[in-house]
């Protein structure tokens, strides 16, 4: 396991313990109020969380192999629903993010592991305004977040992550209120999925599963769970 993984892992881990009261060295540098994260609730009720790094091609083709996502939508966040279209949002004048809606069970996955697998293979959370080829504020880095426990889980993973000195850069994730989030058009829905050899998907996106797979096999399933499928 590389060091950048490993780092994240640890957040990971130090969130869960935290969660569970144990008590651990790591813990005295981690924040006073480090909210729950790590270890799958007992609630059945599914959540959703929504994030945003970069096209929303690779980050939904990403997470539609993480064991526990139940859907996982494109769209759009951060900005009115009038302008959430496509050709709009990228002109980067509208204050929306590419994003993607996960809907996951959290009896099998915890907030904190979407975080994780988020920070490590899903996108870069240095890059500032762009994601590899495309760059402007609709391919930012951001987490929005829909209650106070998914804000403080956010904060606090991101502060675990500088402690950690996780990347060399710095950590450039926006933690910012969900105040809507509106679906893409269909044919972005599934692109990587219905896609695996466009040229953009093949160099920029796909390296990312075989991380997935590799880095997070615990986590990782070879059936994705398509939009089309769960409706």
């Amino acid at each position: 396991m590389s060091s950048l993984k490993h780092s994240i892992a640890v957040a990971s881990l130090v969130l869960g313990l935290q969660a569970w009261g144990l008590s651990l060295a790591a813990q005295a540098t981690a924040p006073a109020e480090a909210p729950l994260a790590g270890i799958p609730a007992t609630s059945s009720s599914l959540q959703t969380a929504v994030l945003a790094g970069g096209c929303f091609w690779g980050t939904q083709g990403v997470f539609e192999h993480v064991k526990g996502v139940r859907r996982v939508l494109a769209g759009y966040a951060g900005g009115e629903e009038s302008t959430a279209q496509y050709e709009t949002v990228s002109r980067g004048n509208t204050g929306h993010a590419e994003s993607i809606q996960i809907t996951f069970d959290p009896t099998v996955i915890s907030y904190a592991d979407i975080l994780h697998v988020f920070f490590s293979v899903a996108h870069d959370p240095t890059e500032l305004n762009r994601q590899g080829p495309d760059t402007g504020t609709q391919y930012r880095s951001s987490i929005f977040y829909a209650n106070a426990e998914q804000q403080k889980t956010a904060q606090a993973y991101i502060a675990q992550l500088n402690q950690a000195h996780a990347f060399k850069a710095p950590i450039v994730t926006r933690v910012d209120p969900l105040k809507g989030f509106y679906p893409a058009e269909g044919y972005h829905q599934d692109f990587l999925i219905r896609n695996p050899r466009y040229p953009y998907i093949v160099y920029n996106d796909l390296p990312k599963i075989a991380d997935l797979k590799r880095e997070l096999p615990q986590l990782y399933v070879e059936q994705p769970v398509m939009v089309a499928a769960a409706k």
